[in-house]
């Protein structure tokens, strides 16, 4: 996810300054957390009226998915909710966001919830059998069966070119999400960023073996899947620079603070 701290600003930063990571469960860098405390705000997604997702919720598929990942997030969160839908994995995640005082444990609880979608014993044979011996084959499967079987969640995407380690363009190793139906119905970034892009890097490199990168921009809320591609480190991702979104709905103020780097980022950013 990219977002500059000015809406009008370049939401990407130059790729000569973003050091690369092996992984982000390995590395030995400082991990950042975003909770919604910001003291400044910023308008953030389209300005156009959200789309209609009868059609996708109506596929069985997806039904079918939706129900086995709200299941998940009971089991998870230990509580429920009474929405049904989409409304109630929305409502579901947000309590999820505020259970815990540490975002780390947020993150690592959605860890568990994705590993909890598949058999145990899944992640690590096909790390083992597939991502170690042909990791590009194991890209493009990945990004396939994330355009297949995730629009219930992020809304309409398509599998697309990317840039991946090394420089080069990888064919079909990337998954565009057109605009995010996550990210604008939460209205949050600390859910984008600890309910989704951190735990679901996590996941992909430390559990099937491959490298994710996602740059969600919080302009028109798409979002860029690179399997194939390392994360930025936490310290210079755009995304963790962002101001609170003004339509948060989970936003609090802090009584004012020197630091104003801080103060500017959504929850104040700072290294665990």
């Amino acid at each position: 996810m990219s977002m500059a701290l000015k809406p009008s600003a370049s939401l990407r930063p130059s790729p000569a300054t973003v050091p690369k990571l092996k992984s982000p469960a390995l590395s030995r860098t400082k991990r950042y957390h975003v909770s919604c405390r910001s003291q400044t705000t910023v308008e953030a997604g389209p300005k156009d009226p959200v789309p209609d997702y009868n059609n996708i919720d109506s596929q069985p598929l997806n039904q079918l998915v939706m129900g086995l990942f709200r299941k998940k997030m009971v089991l998870a969160i230990g509580d429920d909710v009474p929405e049904q839908g989409y409304d109630g994995i929305i409502s579901l995640t947000r309590k999820l966001n505020s259970k815990f005082g540490d975002s780390r444990e947020t993150q690592v609880r959605t860890v568990g919830i994705l590993n909890s979608l598949f058999p145990s014993w899944l992640p690590r044979l096909f790390k083992l059998l597939i991502s170690n011996p042909f990791p590009e084959f194991a890209c493009r499967m990945n990004a396939w069966a994330t355009a297949l079987t995730c629009q219930w969640l992020m809304g309409p995407c398509k599998v697309n070119d990317v840039e991946v380690d090394g420089g080069k363009v990888a064919k079909g190793q990337g998954v565009l999400v057109e605009r995010c139906r996550y990210l604008e119905q939460s209205g949050c970034a600390s859910i984008c960023i600890n309910s989704c892009k951190v735990p679901t890097q996590e996941f992909f490199i430390k559990d099937m073996g491959l490298q994710l990168c996602m740059t969600p921009n919080y302009e028109d809320f798409s979002c860029q899947f690179s399997f194939g591609k390392s994360p930025e480190a936490q310290g210079v991702d755009a995304a963790f620079q962002t101001p609170c979104f003004s339509q948060c709905p989970s936003k609090r103020r802090l009584v004012p603070t020197q630091d104003t780097t801080a103060a500017a980022r959504c929850g104040g950013i700072s290294p665990l």
